[in-house]
């Protein structure tokens, strides 16, 4: 900026002064949010202002419930977290060596609601068939549930249980390529920033219980999960 500044009006500042002008301007200094480049801007806009608008009119006439559901996955070689050590002193963390995973599907409503499934196999249709059976079991109306374009969540056997239970639960699909327009990816991302403990487990069950644990808890905290809805990119679900 202060390049620029002395390109356009042959002004030269120093570093603070920028900084300060920038803030004056209202400008802070920040990491940029990723967007993929094959994010279809348009289909976007008409999620935000027709779609999610006619799902929630739909919900609302027929006495449902609207969820946001996402999958994620959990290793035991992940790094999470920071710490403060001396300069020049990369603090280490003795873990396992050994490499193994376990498989996560979760649903949360703007009403505080969490339900969620730990598995290890890998997600296809058969386990995402095996979580709309439990999810619809904890309702007795109507689910929407809104989720991204993954290929077992428009597979042949999950549209075959969808038809089964049209009065159940109806799916509904984000925009291609657009991760920021669901709050449960929040959700994902809270799960592997949180569990402390990640770095002693010693084997793929441990790592399922420590899974299970966070997502406990989370349901014993609605206020925690209200507040995925309102982030800067998932607030027009409130609106």
């Amino acid at each position: 900026m202060g390049d620029l500044i002395a390109k356009l009006y042959r002004v030269r500042l120093t570093e603070q002064g920028v900084g300060k002008y920038l803030r004056r301007w209202g400008l802070s200094f920040q990491r940029p949010d990723k967007r993929a480049v094959e994010q279809d801007a348009e289909a976007v806009g008409v999620w935000r202002e027709e779609t999610w608008s006619a799902i929630r009119a739909k919900t609302k006439a027929e006495g449902g419930e609207v969820l946001f559901a996402d999958q994620v996955g959990i290793r035991s070689d992940q790094v999470t977290g920071r710490t403060w050590g001396a300069k020049g002193c990369t603090p280490v963390v003795r873990r396992t060596g050994n490499r193994f995973s376990v498989n996560a599907m979760s649903a949360i409503s703007t009403e505080g609601r969490m339900h969620f499934m730990v598995f290890t196999e890998t997600f296809d249709a058969d386990v995402m068939c095996r979580f709309l059976d439990r999810l619809a079991g904890h309702f007795g109306h109507k689910v929407h549930l809104v989720l991204d374009g993954h290929s077992a969540h428009r597979s042949r056997k999950v549209r075959a249980w969808l038809a089964a239970h049209p009065e159940r639960i109806e799916l509904h699909f984000l925009p291609s390529y657009s991760p920021e327009l669901n709050p449960d990816e929040l959700v994902n991302a809270d799960l592997k920033r949180s569990p402390p403990r990640h770095s002693r487990v010693r084997d793929q069950a441990q790592l399922a219980a420590e899974t299970r644990r966070f997502f406990y808890r989370r349901q014993r905290q609605p206020h925690i999960i209200r507040g995925y809805f309102g982030g800067p990119h998932v607030r027009y679900i409130l609106e």
